[in-house]
């Protein structure tokens, strides 16, 4: 299987993300999987990259043309593509994965694990999506989702589009059990005024 990270590319943040990074890389590696992330040389990338790389698994770096120029691209990715931006970056990331995990990260982490959400939201695919709760990294990120369900700008029903391990063993348990749940027409009614 093909699981997608996406991640912090910081430096600067505390071990215990490391950590969890180091620890979902072990596993992906153990239960002979494919790590697919962003690519980067830096942060939780290169560790998660690392780590899997070390247990035996593949690793594929997609990174824009960019950051390549930034000297930012790992050597520890047995493959590497090179992408012209970051829009055909997360295409090709989607495209290539079987199962998305988020672990902690900035603005980029945010954007691309909400995009595969909303196209799952949108029935664009069916694969699981977890987020991994590193510190209670995602606490707030998770109260606005239930002020966007209290106020009706979500379904309570979004609740299922992902799961929220507290670890990396949890994420990757649900992952191995994963079934799809088919989006009826109920997704899709709009409540009127």
């Amino acid at each position: 299987m093909n699981i997608c990270v996406f991640c912090s590319s910081s430096n600067a943040i505390s071990n215990v993300y490391f950590r969890e990074a180091e620890e979902l890389g072990k596993l992906i590696g153990n239960r002979e999987h494919t790590l697919i992330n962003g690519g980067a040389n830096v942060g939780l990338m290169e560790a998660v990259t690392v780590s899997a790389r070390n247990a035996g698994a593949r690793t594929v770096g997609i990174i824009p043309k960019r950051m390549i120029g930034r000297s930012l691209a790992s050597d520890n990715s047995h493959d590497v593509f090179i992408t012209k931006d970051m829009m055909e970056r997360k295409e090709k990331m989607r495209e290539m994965s079987d199962a998305f995990i988020a672990l902690p990260g900035g603005f980029g982490t945010l954007e691309e694990i909400l995009e595969v959400m909303t196209l799952r939201q949108l029935s664009y695919h069916t694969k699981p999506i977890v987020f991994i709760n590193t510190n209670n990294f995602f606490k707030y990120l998770f109260k606005q989702f239930e002020v966007s369900y209290g106020e009706k700008f979500a379904k309570d029903l979004d609740n299922d589009l992902y799961f929220v391990a507290n670890n990396s063993e949890e994420a990757m348990d649900y992952i191995k059990n994963y079934k799809p749940v088919e989006l009826d027409e109920k997704w899709f009614k709009v409540p009127g005024k």
